[in-house]
């Protein structure tokens, strides 16, 4: 391989060598090379993929799949989960109603409800009954959680040689990496015969913790120069108390952390079919792909800030918030200070805040609603009140600013954000860990739709796409300026 840098010939007979040679006038000059590239076609790239926002309208394309009116455009039918936040008038017009959530046509309440009632862990018990259509008696739970626990442990050799080796400043990231790799230790990973994908969403359900927690104790370890904590998972013990255990370096909790992270998952773990993680795994799965890439995919989808990367972006706003008032049970210098936040003067900028709104819900979260009440037991058993509060004044006030601040007139109820935030700031979840938790809850609707997918879609999703860029002539390279 030869290079020529300034007329200086490097030379060298072996490849490998080559690539891991670490000159520093090649590096120098990659990078000169790359930040020149780079800046100057950017703004090209800005200017030659722009569209015309009249176009949408002309051609009555549905931007982010939505009317409007705001109603989502149906492109599939599921069994799965029902999002109910408003009804449709006669007019065509959105009617606000209070929120309902369904797992399989379950209200979601009474199943937090069972649990709080019985005391008892339903976050397997909801997994099941996502996976499965049907709730299960005492011993298919029994034998479905005994299999699940099975698969606490990754295989052998598996996080030395794809964890601990390349570790990811992001957990997300490398909870995709992850599961791709797994694709390698399965013998029959391409097989998308429904018993074999259940066979692979029973497995991957069992191993996301672990993959979780050590990739989050690898990136501590070696970005963050902190002791690298390893704990076996307990096949005995639920997926809210393996998380916990196996997260924090001594592996103590409550039972009331666990109890509160089991209803945090049940209340993240399906949110129908139009939500962008769970529509991936549609699109993914319909071109007939193997699990693992389709799982991934999702993962990635969820990774993103508009989805999944919410409650991480709640935490920090309050983290902002905390930092630059004093007293923050001083309810005018809050509000003082989010009003700083809408106008873009606070925290990112962005004149958002977060964990307030939602595409679908128009009057009130059901997922919000059930998690403040146990988000309150925490806070008095952890005396965080104070911080508890907090939140509860964000959700009480800032719809109000939103509309005399910027005129919003749509109602801006809480969101499931606002309070999972709490809940992980309150049980010391760091924040490069709570999405990746979100993503151990909802790989169950995950693996639900893909199954889904594959029974009932039979064609692979090809939506259409206008093309609005005129024709024009191939120039020769001879009369290009």
């Amino acid at each position: 391989m030869i290079g020529n840098i300034n007329n200086k010939i490097i030379k060298t007979n072996n490849f490998n060598e080559t690539m891991l040679v670490t000159n520093p006038e090649v590096i120098a000059f990659n990078h000169q090379l790359e930040s020149t590239f780079v800046n100057s076609m950017s703004e090209q790239l800005k200017k030659n993929n722009a569209i015309d926002a009249s176009l949408y309208t002309k051609y009555n394309v549905k931007r982010g799949l939505r009317y409007s009116n705001g109603a989502g455009v149906v492109v599939g039918l599921t069994k799965i989960g029902d999002v109910q936040g408003y009804k449709l008038n006669e007019s065509n017009e959105k009617v606000a109603v209070a929120g309902k959530l369904f797992y399989r046509g379950i209200d979601v309440e009474d199943i937090v409800i069972s649990c709080r009632k019985d005391n008892r862990f339903g976050y397997e018990e909801t997994s099941y009954l996502l996976l499965f259509g049907e709730l299960p008696n005492e011993k298919q739970l029994e034998d479905y959680k005994k299999l699940i626990g099975a698969k606490r442990e990754l295989p052998l050799g598996f996080t030395r040689d794809m964890i601990l080796t390349a570790p990811s400043k992001n957990v997300m990231n490398k909870l995709a990496r992850s599961v791709l790799a797994l694709y390698s230790y399965d013998e029959n990973p391409d097989d998308i015969s429904i018993r074999n994908v259940l066979r692979q969403s029973m497995n991957l359900i069992g191993y996301f913790p672990s993959l979780v927690a050590y990739g989050y104790q690898a990136k501590q370890s070696f970005y963050d120069s902190q002791s690298l904590h390893i704990h076996y998972p307990d096949p005995e013990l639920s997926t809210a108390e393996n998380l916990l255990r196996m997260m924090r370096p001594t592996s103590e909790y409550t039972d009331l952390e666990a109890k509160l992270l089991d209803i945090s998952m049940i209340l993240h773990a399906e949110h129908g079919g139009g939500n962008n993680s769970s529509f991936t795994t549609h699109l993914v799965s319909s071109s007939g792909t193997d699990t693992y890439s389709a799982v991934a995919a999702a993962v990635g989808s969820l990774k993103g800030p508009k989805h999944g990367g919410a409650n991480t972006e709640v935490l920090q706003m309050v983290a902002n918030i905390k930092e630059n008032v004093k007293d923050i049970t001083n309810y005018k210098e809050v509000e003082k200070y989010l009003i700083k936040i809408l106008k873009g003067e606070a925290n990112d900028g962005s004149g958002l805040i977060y964990g307030l709104g939602h595409a679908v819900y128009t009057i009130s979260d059901p997922r919000a609603t059930l998690l403040k009440k146990m988000a309150k037991a925490l806070a008095v058993d952890k005396n965080l009140m104070d911080d508890f509060m907090l939140y509860d004044f964000i959700e009480q006030r800032a719809p109000s600013l939103f509309m005399e601040i910027k005129g919003v007139k749509n109602l801006m109820p809480a969101n499931v954000d606002l309070y999972s935030g709490f809940v992980y700031s309150a049980l010391n979840i760091p924040i490069d860990i709570s999405t990746p938790i979100f993503a151990v809850a909802r790989l169950p609707g995950w693996c639900a739709h893909r199954i889904e997918e594959l029974v009932a879609g039979g064609k692979i999703m090809r939506p259409a796409y206008k093309c609005v860029q005129p024709h024009k002539k191939y120039i020769p390279m001879s009369d290009r300026k």
